[in-house]
């Protein structure tokens, strides 16, 4: 069915996503094509997924090549594939065990599921209380939209499960008056992407760290959008000098396929024995291989450290070229995840960026981010930035 059929025909569709009236049919690298020929610089990445680019040929071959041998196969059996991608998780981050699901709120639902059963089951207490972050984003199903520090995703779904209080981030003080004796972890992003891009503070997360280690609690740190190399390292962790429990995974870590992880700390297998989890669809070979091919590839290539170069170029771009342009605040960001702060909604922004073949995402409503692949050149970086600072000036002059 073409674009401009569905224009004019009721979709079969759950109107669960506000959708922009583009179609895309084929991507490679940076760049996408609509079904009607136009090419657009994707500066999106599928929302920090496709951190390889569109289509990247190492994947693309492992995936292949998987194709042809196995498509599923019950977790009930061994999995050398789920052994492999779960040793080079383990070989490269402060973790050593891997569960495998299929999508970043399975893996926050995995998180908070072992950080209970960790405190009761392996610790001995009545701990079940997990203190998040107002302004965060941890997911949608009601276990995480709940820990979700903005009430915006919560609207209709109540009652909701309890368990779960809200500290300010950046803010020591705030989270000691949340702890109680019925706490058993702390889960935060170390940079709260959707709601308009804020690093987290390197004192603060060096105080939250301690603070967890003297009170015996666990610390989550939430990585669906800022791990595999989106902040310049690996995992945005390594940014603050501290090693969580537990770590969860998603976006980046197949280049598109749905695949989800929760990393964790040795001292947690015993709270996760045979029964205490499951996925039905969890670590299938196919996501396996293009896990496997994805953080082989992005380790080889050092893209975390290419990565964390382009943010910076792309940052001193930016202050360059948008610091007349009235609309723009602010530019802030680590690596490649940037957010540009705007005076006034962002929204009318990014469908003017649209049509001039920049692909863009909302951070909130005042906020543009800026997700390239972690290859992106610096010409494309330029192309980006002048379209950008064109629009705004633009809107600047009316």
């Amino acid at each position: 069915m073409e674009l401009a059929a569905l224009e004019t025909k009721e979709s079969a569709l759950f109107p669960t996503y506000a959708r922009y009236p583009l179609t895309f049919v084929r991507g490679e690298g940076s760049r996408l094509w609509d079904d009607r020929g136009n090419v657009y610089l994707d500066f999106m990445s599928g929302l920090a997924v496709c951190n390889l680019g569109h289509v990247p040929p190492q994947v693309k071959q492992s995936v292949e090549e998987q194709l042809g041998r196995l498509w599923h196969v019950s977790n009930l059996f061994q999995s050398l594939q789920q052994e492999t991608l779960a040793k080079l998780l383990a070989d490269h981050s402060c973790t050593d065990l891997a569960f495998f699901c299929n999508s970043g709120a399975e893996a926050n639902e995995a998180a908070i599921k072992l950080a209970r059963r960790y405190a009761q089951r392996v610790q001995g207490k009545e701990r079940y209380e997990i203190v998040t972050f107002e302004k965060s984003f941890h997911g949608r199903t009601l276990a995480t939209l709940t820990a979700t520090g903005q009430d915006k995703v919560k609207d209709g779904f109540y009652p909701l499960p309890e368990g779960f209080a809200y500290a300010r981030y950046n803010d020591i003080e705030s989270v000691e008056a949340c702890i109680n004796e019925r706490t058993a972890a702390v889960m935060l992003e170390l940079v709260q992407g959707e709601s308009g891009v804020h690093p987290a503070d390197p004192v603060f997360v060096r105080e939250l760290a301690q603070l967890c280690q003297e009170r015996e609690l666990l610390l989550i740190v939430d990585e669906v959008q800022t791990g595999m190399g989106r902040t310049g390292k690996l995992f945005a962790y390594e940014h603050y000098g501290i090693e969580p429990d537990i770590v969860t995974l998603a976006k980046g870590l197949a280049s598109g396929l749905p695949v989800g992880a929760m990393l964790g700390k040795r001292k947690l297998r015993e709270a996760f024995a045979p029964g205490s989890h499951a996925s039905t669809f969890g670590g299938s070979p196919l996501a396996m291989a293009a896990g496997i091919a994805t953080l082989r590839t992005m380790l080889e290539e050092r893209l975390p450290e290419r990565a964390a170069a382009a943010g910076r170029y792309a940052l001193r771009r930016l202050a360059a070229e948008l610091q007349h342009a009235p609309p723009a605040k602010a530019v802030r960001g680590l690596g490649l995840l940037i957010g540009i702060e705007l005076d006034r909604p962002v929204e009318p922004f990014v469908r003017e960026l649209q049509r001039k073949g920049l692909l863009v995402l909302p951070g909130g409503p005042y906020v543009i981010r800026f997700m390239p692949n972690l290859y992106v050149a610096h010409d494309e970086i330029d192309q980006a930035v002048e379209r950008l600072a064109d629009v705004l000036f633009q809107a600047s002059d009316k």
